[in-house]
């Protein structure tokens, strides 16, 4: 039993005849009897007595006839139903954000997709790097953004804008004012770093192997989670930070802390859109392009 079937024998009952039902519905005669013929020998019971130019229906299809009915109604609906999502974005989106883009990357482009599409509500959730894909993995957050990527887990990533990494110092340093410093002088420096499986820990410490230093040398006194505590830490004199442009750029005007120029500072780096390897809500994909036609 299918949906054709019920259709064309709702048809045939209708109009009174096999040859009316196939000219309403654009069909062979002998299509349409073949679809009435199916259905009876689905439900192995005859549904239309067959008399010369005339259909009576029997018993059995007068049962029949008011659940075909339904059914086909109901499809109608769900037709329906599915043509109006296409005219307006709704529901909830959860979204998990590292540091910096949930702090200051994802609110001002989510302003301006929820005046497009006002019938989306959404929570944004901020943690560490590793806590937003692991949230991606499970289905917990519907997709997320992050500053570094993490390999061998099943989400997906696309570069998704991008974020400049300074270092900053406090002002009486005695390293202000010189023209340019190496890393390798700071090894013996107190630093004040992001917590463990923060993005911009993972792409410090990367940077650091790169210039030959094990981050395991560094002299880390302080781990700390977000970029403003790293900032403040620094005002209040306790050692070197390594932080978001972003988040650094309010103390710099205001001169409480210094910016220490370091070889292959500002460190730059991508950011990533993390989603899961399956199928995304509507909302979802709607944000998804929304970003990417934001980065154009």
């Amino acid at each position: 039993m299918n949906i054709t079937q019920l259709k064309t024998f709702v048809a045939v009952v209708e109009h009174g005849s096999f040859s009316e039902a196939a000219r309403a519905m654009g069909l062979s005669q002998p299509a349409v009897t073949m679809q009435v013929q199916a259905l009876e020998s689905d439900v192995n019971v005859m549904l239309l007595d067959r008399r010369y130019r005339k259909v009576d229906v029997t018993e059995a299809g007068r049962m029949l006839l008011p659940f075909a009915r339904r059914i086909l109604d109901e499809v109608a609906e769900a037709r329906s139903a599915i043509d109006e999502l296409g005219d307006s974005i709704s529901g909830r989106l959860d979204i998990a954000a590292s540091t910096t883009p949930g702090q200051y990357v994802l609110p001002r482009q989510l302003g301006g997709f929820l005046r497009q599409n006002p019938e989306v509500g959404i929570t944004l959730h901020v943690g560490d790097t590793s806590e937003v894909v692991d949230l991606v993995e499970r289905g917990v957050a519907h997709l997320g953004m992050t500053g570094a990527e993490i390999h061998g887990v099943r989400v997906d990533y696309e570069r998704m804008g991008s974020d400049d990494l300074v270092m900053i110092c406090p002002v009486d340093h005695p390293m202000v004012g010189r023209a340019d410093v190496s890393i390798t002088e700071l090894v013996e420096e107190p630093f004040i770093t992001r917590e463990t499986g923060s993005g911009t820990r993972m792409v410090f410490e990367e940077a650091a192997r790169q210039s030959g230093i094990d981050p395991s040398e560094l002299r880390v006194v302080m781990e700390l989670g977000t970029n403003e505590a790293v900032v403040s830490a620094v005002e209040g004199g306790m050692g070197l930070g390594i932080v978001s442009a972003w988040a650094a750029h309010k103390a710099l005007a205001l001169n409480t802390v210094a910016r220490l120029p370091v070889a292959g500072f500002p460190l730059a780096r991508p950011l990533f859109l993390v989603t899961p390897r399956g199928s995304l809500t509507r909302a979802g994909s709607a944000l998804v392009e929304y970003l990417r036609a934001a980065e154009q």
